[in-house]
């Protein structure tokens, strides 16, 4: 059980890093509108009107491997319920996007996509590769 613990906060730890790492890498691949500040709400909120569907790309792989891999992570670790372990860091990183949803403005197509597909099919994603790599 402990290391199963130790397995969901590898997850955790290791799928944040993946996440912020592509959120600051996002903007250098595709770049915003010339003289938006996407780096806090009112900036975010500011720009939406000059927002493309390519500028919501990064922020979507972000969240979507951030969790597979965070997912991969913990059932690599994990002992045992190698699947129940991956689901668990899916059902963190989905609480962490509906927050998110809630403070940083986005279409709700944007939205939708977001917690539909970046979260729970991702860590099933990443669970599934897990056990393939790591039988229990």
């Amino acid at each position: 059980m402990i290391r199963n613990i130790i397995a969901v906060v590898a997850g955790l730890v290791v799928g944040a890093v993946v996440n912020t790492g592509i959120v600051i890498l996002g903007p250098m691949i595709v770049t915003p509108p010339p003289g938006v500040d996407m780096t806090t709400a009112e900036g975010i909120t500011a720009a939406l009107p000059l927002l493309e569907p390519r500028h919501f790309a990064p922020p979507f792989l972000a969240h979507a491997l951030g969790t597979l891999v965070g997912a991969l992570v913990a059932a690599l670790i994990s002992a045992a319920s190698k699947m129940t372990v991956a689901m668990i860091v899916g059902c963190f990183t989905l609480i962490g996007g509906i927050i998110a949803a809630t403070m940083i403005p986005a279409p709700m197509w944007f939205i939708a996509l977001d917690l539909i597909v970046a979260y729970i099919p991702m860590a099933y994603v990443g669970g599934k590769i897990g056990s393939a790599i790591r039988p229990a």
